[in-house]
């Protein structure tokens, strides 16, 4: 099996070309091949496979075996790989994901290469019980949570994937390990949730730190960033255009008022390529 170790931000993945279904094994080889001390370490394993509804369809396995419905920082790295190995020469491209649909995809390219990406991530999901979370309500906002005996307060966002999103004083400092795994598994989300702590410095910037469901702490989260930006909006703390800061860097979003979709743009990188 060849492969290339791609990131965004940080938010690392073992790309896999080629393929013409996800594999019957995909779990058991995601969390081989994703431990950082046995294998090649990573926080998922992308698969780019061929597509019936877009220019190529994304499958995304966790490091601990489970699928992830969507990914911002997997379709950057995906749409970059497509480009830069002439799978395709258009610099508008779309890309199938299993929980968010066929998202449209700009390729900002330099030289040849991609340099940038910004995706349309589509509209965000808000009603309760469709993010989901067990709480049947239009929109899920400033939420109590009760956690170990701390109160949290949160808003729920899907980008295809689900999102808890609460604001803390100091989310660059904030213990992740800590509260991340608690709130992810908290039975009011019933298929587990990402989790993004956020501190908002003003109306265009926020700091974010994420655990995402089925990885833990990582680097970055795109879809996570996306979530934070269109949370900020409802609770009335910043604009739609804003810039999230993440710990592996900044992602550009922008929750557009005409079409009610969520824009996320930002770059990818290749790290090595190899063959099992």
């Amino acid at each position: 099996m060849e492969f290339v170790k791609m990131h965004g931000l940080g938010n690392d993945f073992i790309v896999v070309a080629g393929e013409q279904a996800l594999p019957e094994n995909a779990s058991e080889l995601a969390i081989e091949l994703c431990n950082r001390f046995f294998g090649i370490g990573a926080d998922g394993l992308v698969y780019i496979l061929p597509s019936e509804k877009a220019d190529f369809r994304m499958r995304i396995i966790n490091s601990d075996g489970s699928e992830a419905e969507q990914c911002g920082n997997a379709i950057r790295c995906v749409s970059k790989y497509v480009y830069d190995n002439k799978l395709i020469d258009r610099t508008n491209i779309t890309i199938e994901t299993l929980g968010a649909g066929v998202q449209p995809v700009q390729l900002n390219v330099k030289d040849g290469v991609v340099e940038t990406v910004r995706v349309d991530m589509g509209e965000p999901i808000l009603k309760g019980l469709q993010v989901p979370t067990t709480i049947d309500a239009d929109r899920v906002i400033e939420q109590r949570l009760e956690v170990d005996g701390r109160t949290f307060t949160f808003t729920a966002v899907s980008m295809g994937n689900p999102h808890c999103v609460i604001y803390v004083d100091d989310a660059v400092n904030f213990d992740l390990a800590a509260w991340g795994p608690k709130i992810e598994t908290h039975p009011t989300f019933p298929r587990k949730t990402n989790v993004e702590f956020v501190t908002v410095n003003s109306r265009s910037q926020t700091d974010m730190r994420v655990w995402e469901r089925g990885a833990g702490p990582t680097l970055a989260c795109g879809t996570g960033a996306c979530a934070t930006a269109v949370s900020s909006v409802l609770n009335g703390l910043t604009d739609r255009n804003v810039t999230v800061s993440l710990k592996g860097g900044d992602l550009f979003i922008e929750w557009n008022e005409a079409d009610n979709h969520v824009y996320m743009t930002g770059p990818a990188a290749v790290v090595f390529a190899g063959k099992l």
